[in-house]
């Protein structure tokens, strides 16, 4: 599996990216047409979609990007296009959002995407999308996160007020300023 590329915009499109690494062309699906310009150099997280009719590579701007696509592909009834679409329209961290407060009207918006898809997505990724919008690394913001969750506060919540915490101090200090942010 091919898991980022590295080269020089060749040429690109509306839904797709040509690639120049070392001279070998790499067409890849990519739903950012804005972020490029032509001669530049980039680094895009790819993911090889396998068919019986067709190899295809779906590009990424982000790592945080690429985990939530893998884990809408992961969602009965919905593919790489559909996945590619819904991240080509909105943030990483607004998806998240309406997948963890069971926004079903906020998914229904997205290309593609009907009621019965939107309701399966919640399903299925509600609770387990947390820590892919914000990449807890340091111990004790995880256990901030316990102790909120213990307390009632739902992973949106959460997940916003850990952005704002410093990675400096106590877990009982992290919990107090958590609690302060929540409060407001």
């Amino acid at each position: 599996m091919i898991g980022f590329l590295r080269g020089t915009v060749h040429a690109f499109g509306s839904d797709y990216l040509l690639l120049d690494v070392n001279n070998v062309g790499y067409r890849i699906n990519y739903y950012h047409p804005d972020t490029l310009a032509k001669g530049k150099e980039v680094t895009i997280y790819t993911y090889q979609n396998v068919r019986e009719d067709e190899i295809s590579l779906f590009g990424f701007v982000s790592l945080e990007e690429y985990d939530l696509f893998v884990k809408l592909i992961s969602v009965k009834g919905l593919g790489p296009k559909t996945a590619s679409n819904i991240l080509a329209v909105a943030s990483v961290d607004s998806i998240i959002e309406a997948i963890e407060n069971g926004d079903v009207s906020f998914m229904n918006r997205m290309p593609g995407v009907g009621k019965k898809t939107a309701s399966q997505i919640i399903l299925d990724l509600k609770g387990k999308l947390v820590e892919t919008g914000n990449k807890v690394v340091d111990e004790s913001l995880s256990e901030v996160s316990e102790a909120l969750k213990a307390l009632g506060y739902r992973n949106s919540e959460i997940s916003a007020v850990l952005k704002k915490l410093d990675k400096d101090g106590s877990v009982n200090d992290k919990i107090r300023k958590a609690l302060s942010l929540l409060a407001k």
